[in-house]
């Protein structure tokens, strides 16, 4: 490009990469994948868990069906194809939050294994950190509490394709984190994720 004499000349920029960003944040980005059932208490969960990372000092950021569903991905339904595409989406904004230096939460059914897989596989060719996090529930348990009543309607044919009564649900076979919601309390299984997160090093101690 042609410059005016006038002009003094910059120094040559270099793009600002994750670690500039994680340096200025003083903190390290991570993705954290809650995967479970509707009614497992993911998205408790990832609230409970965004407030105890807020006090640290950790900027963070939830998505879950409420700001996802809604406006990114308000196209989509809920047929094999849409569910595929849905993760998809969640993958590679979160892959994008975790290049800023944030810790992203991703609370989403997120049933197929194979999603799952790619959703880490994104994060492990950015070399980004990818935490994924069963929220474990008994079928049973999840349907007591059915707190939007989608079971019932899923029951009552009313809603097709809903995971755990017409449509899979394939459990993780490897998370890093394993919390059975239906034996610990809301607050004891956030702080069992930020103890993780201090053990392998995403947090400061």
């Amino acid at each position: 490009p042609h410059f005016s004499p006038s002009l003094p000349r910059s120094p040559p920029a270099f793009p600002v990469t994750r670690d500039d960003r994680e340096k200025f944040l003083g903190q390290k980005g991570a993705t954290l994948w809650l995967t479970g059932l509707s009614g497992s208490g993911k998205s408790s969960i990832s609230v409970a868990l965004e407030s105890l990372l807020f006090k640290r000092g950790v900027l963070c950021y939830r998505l879950d069906g409420d700001n996802v569903r809604m406006g990114l991905n308000k196209n989509l339904g809920f047929s094999p194809e849409d569910r595929v595409e849905n993760i998809r989406r969640i993958g590679e904004v979160s892959k994008l939050m975790t290049d800023a230096g944030l810790i992203a939460m991703t609370a989403f059914i997120s049933p197929y294994a194979a999603d799952r897989t790619i959703a880490r596989e994104l994060h492990a060719a950015a070399g980004a950190p990818f935490v994924e996090i069963y929220v474990k529930c008994p079928l049973s348990v999840a349907e007591e509490r059915d707190p939007k009543g989608l079971y019932k309607k899923a029951r009552a044919g009313v809603i097709k394709n809903f995971t755990g009564i017409d449509a899979p649900y394939e459990a993780p076979e490897s998370a890093e984190v394993v919390i059975d919601t239906s034996e610990v309390s809301l607050e004891d299984a956030a702080a069992k994720i930020v103890d993780y997160l201090l053990e392998v090093g995403i947090l400061k101690k």
